[in-house]
């Protein structure tokens, strides 16, 4: 489809570009403008900018291609009948107009569409301008209340304006209908409001003035409403990227903000803050809706807000047809699916509901075991229980059913048909078959449980963990040792507890430290829900030392090879590290920083965090990570020092926080307050004769005063050197999670 696109020498792009671009992703937007920029370069061709043609039957194809990932496209439809308007081909853009406008409420696509209509009338005499005025109505009445649709009220008042009229009564009739267009165009918060307001002044002085006088004291305080409202919705109005293309959601930041700016809109308009009748608020929110949806129509939450909206405003039949469009824009969604046939069985439609779950199930052949367990319980619900026995009968035999349909079909017999001995036949046979899933036997040992039957939970485990393999019977084993803790005795509790360690030490590196007994285990046993033996902070410490006692052996191999290739030795000669600095104890867990490169923090001179692209090869990723922190941390990131030196071990540097007392706000001003840093480093600074932190001066002694020496390394320096390192530590783990 795309060869004549290619073979074509006038085209913008080279051959190796377009072929590059026809390569890409579907929803690739820049590949898809360029290759709608170069079939408009081609096909759209005037007397003013002679361009070789692409004939529009080698346009149309790639103008369909585009439209079929980009049906709400509202500039690629116009570009797409604007080909077929310059060849006169009318009964070809009027097709195109019919499957485009009604999905397309975007204003421009639709000022093409009333000028293709004048167009055509405009030799047809007063027929054709009936049929203008007509398509002037069906226009406003689809996108009267667009904030941009202001130049086409005005644009309808001077066509009626223009209108020949042949006798008083035609005249009669012309200035009431110009009157209630005014009337309609003044209620719409437009950007042409104003002047609107003032037109429709000087036309009601123009008529007469005795009558408008009344008329425009009735109608200035809506005029003043909609004005006011227009100033608070173009606020909403200005956060909306209108030439974005409408593609699955990406997650990224740009993609997040336009979500928020539409449904922040969509609650604008839910608020009714005009005050306007109801009819013409849903008519004016349903307007706002087809609009999000052209940007946001592969998110199935808008969808589902707008049906569900269109639900409780008592719309029932105009819910059920966005359902329908919506499983037809996104048919792998099977939310959406599930949401439509609630909301018919809700209204009491069982058939069509009963129809949605077959087709659900039909399409996920392979994949469908969510499916078969909700048109379960639906037959229970609306056929009854032998309906539902017998589906699950057949679903059982199925090579795709999985151990979930068996629970589920299982509980639902314990719970609400009161048939236990049902539920541990559906039990016992499916252990025959999903023996080992963890999943399953955990789930079976849960209902043993609820029939108080101990004996068959102990024999249960016991045959599950004889079959499982180590590394998956983790779960398994946990349930086993909370199974004893809570109904075993203590040689039963402490037996099997020791059982487990063993079994799952061979599975874990470190076979001495997972067979020792911690404080950890102890609390582990004796705790109930949320009642603990111990207090939080005591919980806290003893999650800390259990997570580093499996974790900082694996980092040690590491972190020795850092400090010995990229960290510097201390100077003798560097303020703030005393003379006997080579006799400090040199930890191998913390990468120090370079000390004779430091210089004093000066916020004159200091940029703001730079991070090299060779080292991590990141860029772009920080500034995607960049856009999405919080105020606050941007802020504090943003004025931080640079630093040159070598990356810290993220994970030694966030266990040596974790064991860290960093100060409050309270503590600010306390200057005698000592701030205890991490034992296993000393980079928190110089400190004074009597222990305590030496405090930077007051920033205005800093700016006023320049370093006699940049070798002079302040206290305020290593102090945000220190912050610096914990900086980069977070956000090089922020770029670890995000890649």
């Amino acid at each position: 489809m795309l060869h004549s696109v290619l073979s074509n020498p006038n085209l913008v792009l080279s051959r190796r570009n377009s072929a590059a671009v026809a390569a890409m992703d579907i929803y690739n937007v820049e590949a898809a403008e360029i290759l709608a920029h170069e079939t408009l370069v081609s096909s759209l061709t005037t007397p003013a900018s002679p361009v070789s043609n692409l004939p529009i039957g080698e346009a149309a194809p790639i103008y369909e291609k585009l439209l079929a990932t980009f049906p709400t496209a509202a500039k690629y439809w116009k570009q797409y009948v604007e080909s077929y308007i310059v060849t006169n081909d009318e009964e070809t853009a009027k097709q195109i107009f019919s499957r485009c406008l009604l999905t397309c409420p975007h204003i421009n696509l639709w000022r093409c569409y009333i000028n293709f209509v004048k167009k055509v009338n405009s030799k047809r005499g007063s027929e054709g301008l009936e049929e203008t005025k007509k398509a002037f109505d069906f226009m406003l009445n689809y996108v009267g209340n667009d904030v941009a649709s202001g130049p086409v009220w005005m644009e309808y008042i001077a066509f009626l304006k223009s209108m020949p009229v042949m006798t008083p009564q035609e005249e009669s009739h012309r200035m009431t209908t110009i009157r209630k267009v005014y009337q309609k165009a003044i209620l719409v918060p437009t950007s042409h409001v104003e002047q609107l307001w003032k037109d429709y002044d000087n036309f009601e002085n123009s008529v007469s003035r005795t009558l408008a006088k009344g008329l425009l004291s009735e109608y200035q305080p809506k005029f003043n409403s909609a004005k006011a409202v227009y100033r608070e919705r173009k606020k909403y109005i200005d956060d909306i990227d209108w030439s974005m293309l409408a593609t699955p959601s990406t997650g990224s930041y740009k993609e997040e903000q336009q979500c928020l700016a539409w449904k922040r809109l969509l609650t604008f308009e839910k608020g009714n803050p005009q005050r306007i009748d109801v009819t013409a608020a849903n008519r004016r929110i349903t307007f706002t809706y087809e609009q999000c949806l052209m940007y946001l129509y592969h998110h199935p939450d808008v969808w589902y807000d707008y049906a569900t909206w269109h639900a409780k405003n008592g719309s029932t039949d105009s819910a059920i047809k966005i359902f329908q469009r919506a499983v037809k824009a996104l048919p792998g969604s099977e939310v959406l699916k599930y949401a439509f046939a609630e909301l018919e069985e809700s209204v009491g439609a069982i058939q069509p509901a009963k129809t949605i779950y077959e087709s659900l199930i039909a399409e996920n052949a392979s994949m469908s075991s969510l499916a078969h367990i909700q048109f379960i319980r639906f037959l229970r619900r609306t056929e009854g229980i032998e309906a539902a026995r017998k589906y699950f009968l057949e679903v059982r035999k199925l090579p795709s059913c999985t151990y979930h349909v068996y629970v589920a079909y299982a509980t639902m017999s314990f719970c609400l048909d009161k048939d236990a001995k049902v539920a541990q036949n559906v039990f016992e046979v499916g252990l025959k078959r999903f023996m080992q899933e963890p999943g399953y036997v955990l789930e079976y040992a849960d209902f043993l449980c609820r029939l108080n039957d101990d004996r068959n939970v102990r024999a249960l485990f016991e045959r599950a963990l004889s079959l499982l393999p180590p590394e998956e019977s983790v779960e398994v084993w946990k349930r086993f040792a909370q199974f004893e803790q809570i109904y075993g005795d203590l040689s039963s509790m402490l037996k099997v507890e020791q059982r487990r360690k063993e079994a799952l030490s061979r599975t874990s590196e470190d076979v001495v430290s997972s067979l020792e007994n911690t404080l950890y285990d102890v609390v582990s046993r004796y705790n109930y829900m949320d009642l603990w033996p111990c207090s939080s902070k005591e919980l806290d410490y003893l999650s800390r030392q259990e997570w580093l006692a499996k974790n900082m052996s694996k980092k040690a191999d590491r972190s020795v090879m850092l400090t010995s290739g990229g960290g510097s030795t201390l100077d003798k000669g560097t303020v703030g590290v005393g003379a006997n600095a080579k006799l400090l104890p040199q930890s191998t867990k913390v990468v120090r920083p370079e000390t004779s490169r430091m210089v004093i923090y000066d916020p004159r001179q200091m940029k703001g965090p730079v991070i090299s692209a060779t080292s991590s090869g990141y860029t772009k990723e920080v500034d995607e990570i960049f856009k999405m922190l919080s105020p606050p941390l941007m802020s504090f990131i943003t004025n931080l020092p640079a630093i040159e030196g070598p990356s810290p071990d993220i994970d030694i540097v966030l266990s040596v926080l974790l064991q860290s007392t960093l100060p409050t706000g309270h503590d600010v001003g306390k200057p005698s307050a000592p701030v205890p840093g991490p034992a296993t480093s000393d980079l928190s600074g110089p400190r004074n004769q009597n222990g305590s932190v030496r405090r930077p001066p007051k920033r205005k002694a800093v700016e006023s005063t320049r370093p006699p020496s940049p070798i002079f390394i302040g206290p305020e320096c290593q102090y945000c050197v220190r912050l610096r390192l914990c900086a980069l530590a977070f956000v090089e783990q922020i770029l670890f999670c995000y890649d």
